[in-house]
């Protein structure tokens, strides 16, 4: 008796089907279980992260601010007239785009602070030290996010926290970065303890001035900037006309902090991922063993 082809072929059809059928939930489940886990391990490798990391900052920081000196403004009205003529004399010559170089000490510095309504913000949070060839020592008192907690009564939201405060000694260089001036960290000393140099370059350059970007008088002054440097006692701010103003840090320098934070993630994350396919490999190895 001849073997109908057509039946036959419907056979070997319905195999195939069948044996799809019997792979392709394996697979989506597959697939599944690999996304699942790792949004579950990213999630909680995240939060993991961010309790060690508030756990650590908590060992340098404080529960309180330290009192920072903001300078009394009795009478000093001569030394604010000086200030303030010196201060518009650089203004005027950098707005016309002519060479000027405005020169502070550290007393004009905390002067400025004390009496500008665009520095109130830095009042009672950082006070100019001391300034070297080198590098500029302030006192700070940096509010800082402490660790989550849930909300207590009369306060907003699920969660909230409680500030800490980075109290110590900031040592920084001046540089400018894209029409900004900014500071370069080299260390944050603080009493009976030890501010990890990581958490130093994550801080570095510190954005001092970038609420003043694009505002009329600082914004528009720091913008026409050639060069910042220091020398014995003194800031030096300076425009040279017919120079085009340059950054004296790459993005690269700016970014690196961040980046080593995305590495570090990048790195977990793929030897998580490798696991997870091992396990998976030998499970499929296993089923069609058997």
């Amino acid at each position: 008796m001849t073997e109908n082809p057509v039946s036959k072929s419907m056979d070997t059809n319905d195999a195939d089907k069948k044996e799809v059928g019997q792979k392709s939930p394996f697979a989506g489940c597959a697939i599944l279980i690999v996304a699942l886990a790792v949004m579950l391990f990213l999630v909680g490798f995240s939060v993991f992260a961010l309790f060690r990391q508030f756990s650590e900052i908590a060992k340098f920081t404080g529960e309180e601010p330290q009192g920072i000196t903001i300078v009394s403004l009795e009478d000093r009205e001569p030394d604010l007239n000086r200030l303030a003529a010196k201060l518009e004399e650089f203004r005027l010559a950098v707005r016309d785009g002519k060479s000027a170089v405005l020169e502070m000490d550290a007393e004009e510095m905390n002067l400025a602070i004390a009496a500008y309504e665009p520095f109130k913000d830095l009042r009672g949070t950082l006070q100019v030290l001391e300034i070297s060839s080198e590098n500029i020592r302030f006192a700070i008192s940096f509010q800082l996010n402490g660790k989550p907690r849930m909300s207590k009564e009369g306060e907003e939201g699920m969660m909230s926290s409680d500030p800490r405060y980075l109290n110590g000694t900031m040592v920084a260089a001046p540089g400018l970065l894209q029409k900004e001036v900014i500071l370069q960290l080299s260390d944050i000393e603080v009493t009976d303890a030890k501010v990890p140099k990581e958490f130093v370059q994550q801080m570095s350059p510190y954005r001092i001035a970038e609420r003043y970007l694009g505002s009329e008088g600082i914004g528009t002054t720091m913008a026409g900037l050639t060069s910042v440097s220091l020398a014995e006692g003194i800031v030096r701010f300076e425009k040279k006309e017919g120079i085009v103003p340059q950054d004296m840090i790459t993005k690269e320098q700016v970014d690196d902090g961040s980046m080593k934070v995305f590495k570090f993630f990048g790195i977990a994350a793929s030897i998580f991922l490798v696991f997870v396919g091992i396990v998976l490999f030998v499970s499929l190895r296993l089923k069609k063993s058997r």
